[in-house]
């Protein structure tokens, strides 16, 4: 008998995901990408910045994403936006994550035989 792989921990990639979505759009810092994530979720989803800088310091490193620094009313913040690479990782995580989540809805709308689930 073959052995099965088993999924990843479905939450693992939500952060960069989200991310990844966000700066498709357009070029954000990072509170504004905490911020972005609470208001767009209506708040049910609050990924603090301990979280955030983390996952975008990895996707720079991993050259999804890049950054440039400027000044904003004499505050000085770091930008950052999606690379090529980056919107093709996006795409990939996004595919992923849709499969994941219609095989979770499948199984929450009813059993292998169409049957309710209590």
């Amino acid at each position: 008998m073959r052995a099965r792989a088993s999924n990843p921990n479905f939450m693992n990639g939500v952060p960069e995901l989200l991310i990844l979505n966000l700066l498709q759009w357009r070029e954000m810092y990072g509170y504004e990408i905490v911020d972005a994530i609470r208001q767009r979720s209506d708040a049910v989803l609050e990924v603090g910045e301990g979280v955030v800088y983390p996952v975008l310091h990895g996707l720079e490193r991993d050259g999804v994403l890049k950054s440039h620094r400027r000044r904003i009313n004499g505050r000085s913040r770091i930008y950052y936006s999606v690379t090529a690479r980056g919107a093709r990782h996006r795409a990939h995580l996004s595919q992923t994550w849709s499969s994941l989540t219609a095989a979770i809805q499948k199984i929450l709308r009813g059993g292998q035989h169409g049957e309710s689930v209590p």
